[in-house]
Formats: C-alpha cells, sequence, structure tokens
C-alpha cells in the first residue's frame, strides 16, 4: 500500500472502526480479491468477535494487500451502500494527492496547527528514542478494545490522616498526588472517584462496593490506593496497605475482590491497580555507577522527602524469601503497578507528592498516546531510579493477556 494511503487509514481509524459495517462487506472483499476466505475467517475471530474488533482487524490487515488495496476497498463500500464512508475516504486521499510532490517542482508549503511532539521527560537511557511513526493503535493486533466513554471506573483511596493510636504519621503531599492523578485519569476518559481516609474495613468495603458494580458496559476498572504501606506474608502478590485506623489490608486480598468470581462483569478486561505506599521500611542507598547512569543533581536534592513505611509486624520474618517460592496462580487481565522493590521505601516530598506519581504523571502526559501501559512504566521506573540520595525502584506485576493502551481521544 502507497505510504499516503496508509497513512489516510491511520488518521482515519477511529471514524472507521465506529462506523464500519463490517458483516455487509465479506463478499465485497472476496470478489474484489482483496482477503482469501481464511483471512476472512480470521477477521471474524478477532478479539472478542464483536464489530468494532473485526472493523479494527480488517483496517489493520488492509495495509498488507497492496498497492491498490485502497481504492478497492473504498469501491467496496460503495457496493454495500456505505456511501459516507466512501465519500469521507475518497475525497480525504483527493486532498492527499494535490499535494503528492512532483520530481522537479518544489514542494507546496502546507500551514497547519503544529502538534506537538513528545518531550522526553529527563529519562536516561531514553533520551534518543523517537516517537513511532505508527500510532499506538496499530502496534499489536493483540490490543484490549477500549471504545468505551467513560471506558471504565477509577476509584482513588487517599489516605493522609491516620488516628494518633495507629504511629501512622500525617501523609503530606498526598493530596497533590491525589488531584494529579484524578485530572489524569479524567483525561484518560475514566469515570473517577474519590475516597479519603478510609479505615482498612471501609477500604475493603469501598472496593467490594467497585467490583460488584455492572461493568459489562464497560472496557476496563483502575485501582488506585495512596497510604501507608507495610510488607505482608503472601503467595500473589507483595505487600500491604493501611487504613487510618492503622489495620493493614493486604494487596493480595485487594486484587482478589476484582477476580472473576467476585467481579464476573470484568471477565476478560483489564483490572489496574496502582499503589503509592512503601513495601517495607528498608533503605536502598544504592550503588556506583558510571557518570552517564546518574545525574548529579539527583543526588542532591533540597527536598526533604518522608517514607511511606512502617516496620513489618507479622513473626519474626524479615524477608519475601519463603513467599518467592511459593508457587503463583493464574490470573488473568490483572496488572499490578509498585511504587518500589518489595520491602523498600517509597518517598513522597511534603511539598510536591511522591517521587512515583510525580513522574506517573509526567509520563502519561507525554507517552501515552503513543505507548502502552508496560513500555511507559519503563520509563517512569528509569525516572525514578536516578532521584535522591536514598534510591527507589518502581516495579509491576502484570498477567496481561494483551496490549494495553490508555484511550486518549
Amino acid at each position: 500500500m502507497e505510504e499516503a494511503d496508509r497513512q489516510l487509514l491511520r488518521r482515519c481509524r477511529v471514524r472507521l472502526v465506529s462506523e464500519l459495517q463490517v458483516v455487509a462487506l465479506w463478499d465485497a472483499l472476496l470478489s474484489r480479491g482483496l482477503f482469501t476466505p481464511d483471512m476472512i475467517e480470521d477477521i471474524k475471530r478477532a478479539g472478542s468477535g464483536s464489530r468494532r474488533d473485526q472493523a479494527r482487524q480488517l483496517i489493520t490487515d488492509l495495509e498488507t494487500r497492496g498497492r491498490q488495496a485502497l481504492p478497492l476497498f473504498i469501491s467496496c463500500l460503495e457496493d454495500t451502500g456505505q456511501d459516507t464512508l466512501a465519500s469521507f475516504l475518497r475525497s480525504n486521499r483527493q486532498t492527499a494527492t494535490l499535494w503528492k510532490p512532483t520530481p522537479g517542482k518544489p514542494t507546496p508549503v502546507v500551514l497547519k496547527p503544529e502538534t506537538p511532539r513528545p518531550v522526553d521527560t529527563g529519562s536516561r537511557g531514553f533520551g534518543d528514542i523517537r516517537a513511532p511513526e505508527t500510532p499506538r493503535g496499530n502496534v499489536s493486533p493483540h490490543a484490549y478494545v477500549l471504545n468505551a466513554d467513560p471506558c471504565g471506573h477509577c476509584l482513588i483511596i487517599n489516605n493522609v490522616n491516620f488516628c494518633r493510636e495507629s504511629g501512622l504519621g500525617t501523609r503530606k503531599g498526598s493530596n497533590v498526588d491525589c488531584e494529579k492523578l484524578r485530572r489524569r485519569f479524567c483525561l484518560l476518559h475514566f469515570s473517577v472517584e474519590v475516597k479519603c481516609d478510609l479505615t482498612a474495613k471501609k477500604m475493603v468495603l469501598a472496593l467490594v462496593e467497585l467490583a460488584q458494580r455492572d461493568h459489562s458496559s464497560l472496557d476496563c476498572c483502575v485501582v488506585v490506593i495512596l497510604s501507608h504501606g507495610c510488607q505482608a506474608s503472601h503467595r500473589q502478590f507483595p505487600g500491604a496497605v493501611y487504613g487510618t485506623d492503622g489495620c493493614s489490608v493486604s494487596l493480595e486480598r485487594i486484587v482478589n475482590i476484582f477476580n472473576g468470581t467476585a467481579c464476573p462483569s470484568l471477565g476478560g478486561k483489564p483490572k489496574l491497580f496502582f499503589i503509592q505506599a512503601c513495601g517495607g521500611g528498608q533503605k536502598d542507598h544504592g550503588f556506583e555507577v558510571t557518570s552517564e547512569d546518574s545525574a548529579p543533581e539527583d543526588r542532591a536534592s533540597g527536598s526533604n522527602p518522608e517514607p511511606d513505611a512502617t516496620p513489618f509486624q507479622e513473626g519474626s520474618r524479615t524477608s519475601d524469601q519463603l513467599d518467592a517460592i511459593s508457587s503463583l496462580p493464574t490470573p488473568s487481565d490483572i496488572f499490578v503497578s509498585y511504587p518500589t522493590f518489595p520491602g523498600f521505601v517509597s518517598w513522597r516530598d511534603t511539598q510536591n507528592g511522591s517521587w512515583y506519581i510525580e513522574t506517573l504523571d509526567n509520563v502519561f502526559e507525554q507517552w501515552a498516546h503513543l505507548e502502552d501501559l508496560q513500555s511507559l512504566l519503563l520509563r517512569v521506573a528509569n525516572d525514578v531510579s536516578v532521584k535522591g540520595i536514598y534510591k527507589q525502584m518502581p516495579g509491576y506485576i502484570s498477567f496481561l493477556r494483551k496490549k494495553f493502551f490508555f484511550k486518549t481521544q
């Protein structure tokens, strides 16, 4: 396919996926030789087999069907009565052809609003990366479909003030984190709800209430927890977070509230958990690296960050070694993002919020329209890892079956 035609399809993808009456096209696509019967069957089975999944796969595969693929496809649209889409594509294709440069003649200059280029957020090791020419929706046909608007619920639990008996301090700066994420997930087309200063019991009740909603018309669910944290005995997901009463709730319990049995309407849909809490009380002093891997300004920060940590209280165990050899089950469509390595401190600036959330918000702003979730979290890990005198290493546990791209348009 001509590059201009390929770019046109990519620009029009959202409208095509939304409006295309794909079932009516099968015979026309076969009669014009655009696809073989086997290829048609593969398209029919794409994703969940819904019309949108089939349309998305059809447009993706169309790019591989030769130089005349787009004109033939437009003819198929006209043959099946989809004249509005056919006219839309044909007129846009003719406009693009008018501006095609002719050898020996100067290329006309077209003035149009400039599309902002992604700005590198300071990621060492990512500085030479350029935004891919291929839009993120074409990175892989094996990606979760987010067509609903809003695409899902997002619950943010923000624990700032803890009772005196808990021995846990006020989490200054957490409201900054909360507001950043509330705004960010609204921009990413989620219906956002914020709950503040919940006891452990009320945290569980809020999560159970969310899981029991009908998510059948939605495509995703997000849970964000901002609190103090600690180590916890586990088989699946390490760590626990504190309610304002000083009682902890394990991440394992939180995640399992949303499993297929407890929340069937989210079956097969991505469930994302973002945790800002310590994984334990250890402080990472880091190790010496060459100058290009670290930045002097990060070693001498003028801020005075606080940890979101409390000591591990269960028995005399001081590490996760025994738990690390436990066999894991096979949950699907679960993604848990941690701000720090299990057992270690996560740092929070009292003025600017936590290192992890601040970086997460910046990376999502710059790159969410281009990259999948795991690529975004690699950028977050790289940025956070070079901050401060003490060190912090974010990570995640993923049981996603497909690539996940946030909805940004």
